[in-house]
């Protein structure tokens, strides 16, 4: 069970996040919604224990702040928005640094049969296999965003959280993402708490949704529950389901 009560996190002397309460079992999804600006990216950071907190925040009811970073990568694993900024490894070689927390001798020490199986398999899971000896440095935003999307699903964690893993894949790389993330989580019993912008996309990867407005929480719970029209005009300032029946008036146009 992931424990959040009464959270609040920021940046230097301001909080961004504010009594952020909430509880999620293990082997549920989690998609979090909201304007920019909300606190989704900083929220996801404090669940990992990149960012301080105050408040409850607990994994199967140990404090996560009381975790060195190599217990909470065993459990936690956080696929950021992409860096400009990396060095230049082969896909290979960045899939594999995945796996540097569980080498029981330590960042130097030579992956296993298993390690290396593993590797493979989330080549193969995201399409790169044609790829895996090309330096990262050559690929483009689509690809490069599937490369860390499978160092990250190679640490074989409880739990993934994912900032906007859909960013720079076209159509096809996103639906494909999305099911493979549910599938994946559903076969294994495991976690994935994603930050997406596309509510179709949400309601593909999991039932339940998180609002944040202002850095609270605007609502908690099923879709059914939650996507009325009054509740996201309240949440984004802005009539969306006028907006998105207009753009299914619009499909009806193509033939």
């Amino acid at each position: 069970m992931l424990h959040l009560k009464n959270i609040c996190a920021g940046y230097g002397n301001g909080d961004i996040l504010h009594e952020i309460t909430f509880d999620l079992p293990l082997g549920q999804n989690l998609c979090i919604l909201g304007p920019n600006g909300c606190g989704k990216s900083t929220l996801l950071r404090t669940i990992s224990g990149l960012l301080d907190s105050r408040g409850e925040l607990t994994l199967d009811g140990k404090p996560v702040a009381a975790m060195r970073r190599p217990e909470i990568a065993s459990h936690i694993a956080m696929m950021s928005q992409m860096s400009t900024v990396y060095f230049s490894f082969s896909v290979y070689e960045t899939v594999m640094m995945g796996r540097y927390q569980k080498l029981r001798r330590g960042l130097f020490a030579s992956p296993s049969r298993e390690d290396k199986q593993c590797v493979e398999q989330y080549l193969r899971a995201t399409g790169l296999e044609p790829l895996r000896e090309r330096q990262i440095s050559e690929l483009s935003g689509g690809q490069l965003q599937r490369v860390f999307l499978a160092r990250t699903l190679a640490q074989e964690p409880e739990i993934i959280l994912l900032d906007e893993p859909t960013n720079h894949l076209d159509l096809k790389h996103q639906t494909e993402l999305v099911s493979y993330l549910k599938n994946w989580s559903q076969e294994k019993g495991r976690t994935v708490i994603g930050v997406l912008h596309d509510i179709n996309l949400s309601l593909m990867l999991s039932e339940q949704l998180l609002f944040l407005k202002n850095g609270s929480v605007a609502g908690m719970g099923p879709a059914n529950m939650l996507l009325t029209r009054e509740f996201l005009h309240e949440v984004y300032d802005m009539d969306v389901a006028s907006y998105m029946m207009a753009s299914l008036k619009r499909w009806e146009q193509v033939s």
